[in-house]
Order: C-alpha cells, then sequence, then structure tokens
C-alpha cells in the first residue's frame, strides 16, 4: 500500500448534482420543482412572509402598553423568611437567600407582609411592603433595602 494507491472505501463517497448546467444535468428546472418564488434567482424569504394570505402578525389584534423601564419583582413573604431564619443562624441578605434556592441571581425581591415572623433577624432586600416593614421591626430586627 502506497499514498499514491489509497482510496476511499466503496460506497462512501458520493458526487454532487451538477444542476443547472443544460438539459442532461437534473433537467430544465435544477431541482428547484415549477415555477413559483422559490425557482427564480435572487429568492429570499422575507419573515413572516405567508405566500400572499393575510400573516398571522397582522390577522391578530394587538392592544394595550408595555413599559420598557417596569421593575417587576420576586415577592418572599415573611412566613419564608421565618423557615430561612430557622435553618441559616444569620442576616438574611440577598446571597443567603440565593444560596437556599428562595430567588434566583437576577432577581429583584420584594418582601411581603403574609405570614408570622418570630424570629429576630436582619433582612436585605430591593423592597418592601408596610405590613413586612412593621411586622420585621416589631420582633427587633432591621431592613435594609438594597439598590
Amino acid at each position: 500500500m502506497k499514498l499514491h494507491t489509497l482510496k476511499p472505501a466503496e460506497g462512501s463517497t458520493k458526487t454532487n448534482k451538477r444542476l443547472g448546467r443544460g438539459q442532461g444535468s437534473g433537467g430544465s428546472t435544477a431541482g428547484r420543482g415549477h415555477k413559483g418564488a422559490k425557482s427564480r434567482s435572487g429568492y429570499s424569504r422575507k419573515p413572516g412572509f405567508e405566500g400572499g394570505q393575510m400573516p398571522l402578525v397582522r390577522r391578530v389584534p394587538k392592544f394595550g402598553f408595555t413599559p420598557l423601564n417596569k421593575i417587576t419583582y420576586k415577592a418572599v413573604n415573611l412566613d419564608v423568611l421565618e423557615n430561612l431564619a430557622a435553618k441559616v443562624k444569620s442576616d438574611l441578605t440577598l446571597e443567603v437567600m440565593i444560596n437556599s434556592g428562595v430567588i434566583s441571581k437576577n432577581d429583584k425581591v420584594k418582601v411581603l407582609g403574609r405570614g408570622e415572623l418570630k424570629s429576630k433577624v436582619n433582612v436585605q432586600a430591593h423592597a418592601f411592603s408596610e405590613g413586612a416593614v412593621n411586622a420585621i421591626e416589631k420582633v427587633g430586627g432591621t431592613v435594609t433595602t438594597v439598590k
């Protein structure tokens, strides 16, 4: 065996169809079917084009307004903080909540007043409801707002 005698295995390679090179090479349509936009040269379908029928984007009604700078908070209630305070014997910072799986890394947190807080804890969050602030300070804890 020498380098100049090497050949690929039988049936492992195929020759490309040379389309659009006359009648003997795949016929007059060159694999594009008959007529229509897709058979023409330079064809590129525009996004949302549905062959001439009224596109879905124009059929469905649009309404309302979406503010670009709206802040959505992840709600964390006092009962969740009470359970977390029982497990973790330290301040309830954002890192502690992330590590315990209460919130995700990119969540903005708002503490709400559902449930009852018995432990004295220092809570850190992006926003607090009035009821939550009153409940936390009533048991001797502190509230820290983070930007």
